[in-house]
């Protein structure tokens, strides 16, 4: 999986984790929907999206990587 994907697969995880759909998110985050449903169409990912993200579900950034998607073996360049 590249690091892109990784990423909007932790957002859906945390997303269902909290009981939030794409768009419930995007209201507590101040992120939008179409962000969020577009991001693994992207060679990056902004850091201030994560964080913003991050600071919507009361998480750190530190919390926010802490899952397997992001273990090196998981990962492809």
């Amino acid at each position: 999986m590249i690091l892109t994907q990784a990423v909007q697969q932790r957002i859906y995880e945390l997303a269902l984790k909290n009981n939030l759909s794409h768009y419930g998110l995007a209201k507590k985050c101040g992120v939008s929907r179409a962000t969020l449903c577009t991001m693994s169409e992207y060679q990056s990912v902004g850091l201030m999206i994560i964080y913003n993200i991050c600071e919507g579900l009361g998480i750190t950034l530190k919390e926010f990587f802490d899952s397997p998607l992001f273990d090196r073996e998981n990962l492809q360049d």
